[in-house]
């Protein structure tokens, strides 16, 4: 895939996505150097107080954001070339709207259920794979996980109905 092709339907420019990135980066520098000054960001009598090097970092990054959304605004080179193309979101957002309900199930199916839907799903609607592929994968690779981390690393993932129902 070329990036920046003029013949296909962009759907936002790369100014445009510049802008707004630099702009989300400058609230973040904010914040960081916001919770910095509250935590104390001076130097005390045994060193850095546990804001300094933080305070720093996010004045740094706020810096940084703030060229970044200087140039752009002044600049308009960048209008005409594609960020994304209609195609590339497409694919994009394949990937990225099944994560997210994988990610809203987990919190009310747990972490295991939510993994054997999110598996079979993708393997089914990406992979074309056959059911009787799909079901031992999509059902062995969430028991793995589970048996490592809730058996042999003692480690509490986020459970739904069925791993209560068995009493975990």
């Amino acid at each position: 895939m070329e990036h920046g092709t003029q013949n296909s339907d962009p759907v936002v420019s790369n100014r445009t996505m510049e802008i707004v990135v630099a702009g989300l980066f400058a609230l973040v520098a904010l914040v960081v150097m916001a919770d910095s000054i509250r935590v104390g960001n001076g130097w005390g009598s045994d060193g850095p107080k546990a804001g300094y090097f933080p305070f720093y970092v996010g004045l740094i990054m706020l810096v940084s954001s703030l060229a970044t959304l200087a140039v752009n605004l002044w600049r308009h080179s960048g209008e005409r070339t594609a960020f994304v193309e209609k195609h590339q979101l497409a694919l994009v957002l394949q990937v990225l709207v099944p994560s997210a309900v994988f990610v809203a199930l987990t919190a009310f199916l747990g972490i295991y259920l939510s993994a054997v839907l999110f598996i079979a799903f993708f393997m089914h609607w990406v992979g074309k794979y056959p059911l009787k592929t799909i079901l031992p994968v999509s059902i062995l690779v969430p028991a793995g996980l589970f048996v490592m981390f809730e058996i042999w690393f003692l480690v509490p993932l986020p459970k739904g109905p069925v791993e209560t129902m068995f009493g975990f």
